[in-house]
């Protein structure tokens, strides 16, 4: 019979309740010094107990990563990230408006390019380019200003003098309305125009109204409800108009909208000039200038 083993002392072992786990457990083959040993080092390796592996893993937080809560020791003013400006931030939620603005913006700034085939000499329309510039002096105020003067100053009777009066009259309004109006909405021109326009003036240097179209469209207007002309004169007179608006989208001066916006307050423009007809009976004073001698 095999006598049972001893120790250094020449006690027998005995089986403990470690010897006896599994061979699997953690503290197999330990007795209850190892067992306590095994136990401290664990809990001297928590997470919780070691600062420095606490602030690793909080480093390497995603959350923290993404600056959502401060580590601990950091000051007030890191305490949160800044917001960011209102121009970096990203609408999520548009509103069908600014959709449908944004939409029809860009499609007029499309549609101008593909029409601004005059914009400049190596342009596919550039050897018409001069013939557009003869319609650009056509509908601009200057010349329509001293011819409504030299003829208001030849004329002599009452009726051609309140005719030429109001024409004088409609172009200082439409002047003063389309400055007024670019002054306040202040859109620049088309990138590929050439700034070689016919006595510019500051506020020409904006796009939106055209002043050409809405000079078109209130002289045309004008020409048509006041003078007796044939048929063939009278389209001619629109078709007129119409070039002059187009002409001024070709040579790259204006947007698309631009000359539809023109060509409707120009329309609007003679509407107040026949609501406020001058005559020799409400504005005797305008008259006095060129009585008849």
């Amino acid at each position: 019979m095999p006598s049972p083993r001893r120790n250094v002392e020449g006690r027998p072992l005995v089986p403990s309740a470690a010897s006896s786990s599994s061979p699997g457990s953690p503290v197999h083959g330990s007795g209850g010094g190892g067992r306590f040993e095994f136990q401290s080092l664990l809990s001297s390796r928590a997470p919780g107990t070691d600062p420095t592996c606490a602030r690793l893993r909080a480093s390497e937080s995603p959350v923290h990563r993404r600056g959502s809560f401060p580590l601990a020791g950091t000051g007030p003013s890191q305490a949160f990230p800044s917001p960011l400006p209102e121009e970096d931030r990203m609408d999520l939620n548009p509103s069908f408006l600014g959709i449908a603005l944004r939409s029809l913006l860009a499609i007029d700034l499309w549609l101008s390019k593909k029409l601004g085939v005059c914009a400049g000499e190596s342009s596919s329309w550039g050897s018409v380019r001069p013939l557009m510039k003869l319609l650009e002096i056509s509908g601009h105020g200057i010349p329509w200003l001293l011819g409504t003067l030299y003829c208001l100053s030849r004329s002599d009777s009452w009726a051609g003098r309140e005719v030429l009066m109001n024409l004088l009259f409609a172009l200082l309004l439409d002047l003063l309305l389309v400055a007024l109006i670019k002054g306040l909405v202040r859109r620049r021109r088309p990138a590929h125009n050439q700034m070689d326009m016919f006595v510019t003036l500051s506020v020409d240097k904006y796009s939106f109204p055209s002043g050409h179209a809405t000079r078109a469209a209130l002289v045309s207007r004008f020409i048509l409800n006041h003078l007796v002309l044939a048929i063939p004169l009278r389209v001619l007179v629109v078709l007129w108009a119409f070039i002059v608006g187009l002409s001024r989208i070709m040579l790259g001066r204006h947007n698309v909208t631009d000359v539809a916006f023109g060509f409707f307050l120009g329309h609007m423009q003679y509407s107040i000039v026949d609501y406020c007809w001058l005559s020799p009976l409400n504005a005797p004073i305008l008259f006095v200038l060129w009585k008849q001698q």
